[in-house]
């Protein structure tokens, strides 16, 4: 089982941020402004040794890769940010590609929502606006990824380098697209592109030309689950109400979802944890519930499952660094490495898993 972890690359200041949220802005001002909000709620959220690290620095990198092969992660999923020949927050993998290092395998995801100041991606409030343009428009995006594409280090199935899109449904001419890159990729020595959709909390129209779906949890979860267990409401310090997610309802709809739907091939997803009020504040939602050692037996179960029932080689997880929102594998200052520990150990287990807490 190969366990890829989402990697976000918001750790250093960018001239659009720094206009928008104000100069040196970082994924780390959102974490390290946040309060709790009720009885029980750890805010803020620390990183281990106060390591609030430059991802523009090499050795904050290699220390991202050496430290998540330790414990068992296979490969990064970087995220990938590209509106009509605009790129934001590139620098980071650039220097990847460039330097060769570090030696982990890696793939993309495209984040093609438009950036918005409530950070929800909708079509209000826009910050940077998405626009797909035409054949040169796509044409010029392909070839601004050819490079990673022909990197040894980039994971293939089916010898072609698999490519996510988050939001399929928003590009209009997807189909058309997909076809013209698979075009350029074979024009180019590769066997074409793995095309993965993401299945998240948003409508999921059907578009050919996809080769597999990979369920992005919990907001897949969230988005169609049918039960109401997951949410509650809490009331904050400032007497707001505030919606809290059910750690373990979430998990346990995730285990218990059917993988035969429609005979499409779909990696697995897993998730952390959840907590983006560092970005909304009270309007945001936090989950209740959460452990390692839940964290572990729950992983350890999906292992199981992606091999077994799906028969997946990659299981995703939400998420390596995604510290405005909760979703860290990282150590922090509460749990030092035992997210880490709690990874290697379900990896472990799940070869002689037997389904007892």
């Amino acid at each position: 089982m190969k366990l890829i972890a989402f990697l976000l690359p918001q750790f250093h200041p960018i001239p659009e941020n720094d206009l928008w949220w104000g100069e040196g802005f970082t994924e780390w001002t959102n974490t390290r402004k946040a309060v709790p909000l009720y009885p029980g709620h750890k805010q803020p959220n620390e990183p281990f040794d106060q390591y609030y690290y430059d991802l523009t620095d090499p050795a904050a990198r290699m220390w991202q890769a050496d430290t998540a092969q330790s414990y068992g992660i296979y490969g990064f999923c970087y995220y990938h940010y590209w509106f009509k020949g605009k790129r934001l927050l590139e620098k980071p993998f650039n220097e990847v590609l460039r330097l060769g290092e570090p030696r982990i395998p890696f793939c993309l995801s495209w984040a093609n929502e438009p950036w918005t100041r409530r950070w929800d991606g909708g079509d209000h409030h826009l910050l940077m606006p998405q626009d797909y343009g035409d054949e040169r428009d796509w044409e010029e995006h392909f070839y601004a990824l050819l490079d990673a594409f022909r990197d040894e280090r980039y994971i293939r199935v089916q010898e072609k380098p698999m490519f996510i899109i988050y939001r399929p449904g928003n590009i209009p001419r997807c189909e058309e697209m997909i076809r013209l890159w698979n075009d350029l990729a074979r024009r180019n020595g590769l066997e074409g592109i793995y095309f993965v959709r993401t299945l998240g909390g948003f409508p999921l129209p059907n578009q050919a030309g996809f080769e597999a779906s990979l369920e992005f949890e919990p907001h897949y979860t969230f988005g169609h689950s049918r039960s109401q267990q997951i949410w509650s409401y809490v009331n904050t310090y400032g007497s707001d109400p505030h919606i809290v997610v059910d750690y373990d309802h979430v998990w346990e709809n995730i285990l218990n979802r059917s993988p035969h739907r429609a005979g499409e091939t779909i990696f697995p997803g897993a998730f952390v944890n959840w907590d983006n009020t560092p970005r909304l504040g009270a309007h945001g939602q936090s989950s209740m519930g959460a452990s390692p050692r839940k964290f572990g037996w729950y992983l350890a179960r999906q292992i199981e499952r992606a091999s077994r029932l799906y028969r997946s080689e990659f299981l995703f997880i939400n998420a390596w660094n995604e510290w405005a929102e909760g979703a860290y594998l990282e150590p922090d200052r509460h749990h030092g490495y035992q997210y880490l520990k709690a990874v290697k150990s379900a990896l472990e287990a799940s070869a002689s898993y037997t389904g007892r807490k």
